[in-house]
């Protein structure tokens, strides 16, 4: 929630208390920076009884704004919570490299780079991240008491319609803009600019080594999140209580 500037839970919250009749607080995976974009996001609320799920999805993007769709809602267990309960998160970042990347059709939704890169160095920069590695060279300052390790699933570089070029990432945690340091000193490597080796030297933390600048926010997209079977059984909920998970996606860059 923000004082001042609309969110996807101020928004999700402001249309659950019309429907509802009174204030119902939604509990989200975890936030996204202005400008990045969520096609899987995952949030969860108590409801009275009288909504199913279907019933309550159909209501919701009724009333939502347009740049919020529920795309998915079911009943999960009582004891469910988005954020502490995520096994995995997964990232999409895409960046363009010719002229149409930068159409009002595409630039709201990638780095409108339009210069060429090299896809063998990319790939050969994003080999070296699966695995338990410290991330802290590519966290933004101030997120040492959180810790810096995390287990990356897989990360690679794929080719985007014609239009550039996609980073897949998944791992069991991310860093504050983790994704954004990694795309944009990638980019660095991919445009000749730096060494594939500086991406194993900063998760060794080598002293005086940086990252490159953070790629766009508008690239960025949270595509899922996982969660083990149990905690989304709704054979678990209790009569008194009746959760629903909402899947929701955003444009936040308004």
């Amino acid at each position: 929630m923000q004082p001042l500037d609309p969110t996807v839970q101020g928004e999700l919250e402001a249309a659950l208390t019309r429907l509802t009749g009174a204030r119902r607080v939604v509990v989200g995976a975890g936030r996204t920076d202005r400008g990045v974009h969520a096609t899987g996001q995952v949030a969860a609320v108590d409801v009275p009884s009288r909504w199913d799920a279907s019933t309550l999805r159909k209501a919701l993007n009724a009333v939502l704004p347009r740049d919020i769709w529920v795309a998915d809602l079911q009943e999960a267990g009582p004891r469910f919570h988005p954020r502490y309960d995520a096994l995995e998160r997964h990232y999409l970042y895409r960046v363009g490299v010719v002229d149409a990347s930068g159409s009002p059709f595409h630039r709201p939704w990638c780095w409108p780079l339009q210069r060429s890169l090299d896809l063998l160095r990319l790939q050969e920069a994003a080999a070296v991240l699966p695995g338990e590695h410290s991330f802290r060279r590519f966290a933004r300052s101030g997120q040492e008491e959180r810790g810096d390790r995390c287990r990356v699933l897989y990360a690679e570089w794929e080719n985007w319609d014609g239009l550039g070029f996609g980073f897949r990432i998944g791992a069991n945690r991310f860093l504050h803009h983790m994704v954004r340091y990694l795309v944009g000193t990638m980019v660095a490597i991919g445009l000749g600019e730096r060494p594939v080796e500086d991406i194993a030297r900063l998760l060794e933390n080598e002293p005086g080594l940086r990252t490159s600048p953070p790629a766009p926010a508008a690239g960025l997209f949270l595509t899922a999140v996982e969660y083990p079977s149990q905690a989304l059984d709704p054979g678990m909920a209790s009569a008194s209580r009746e959760p629903f998970s909402v899947s929701a996606d955003r444009d936040e860059s308004t």
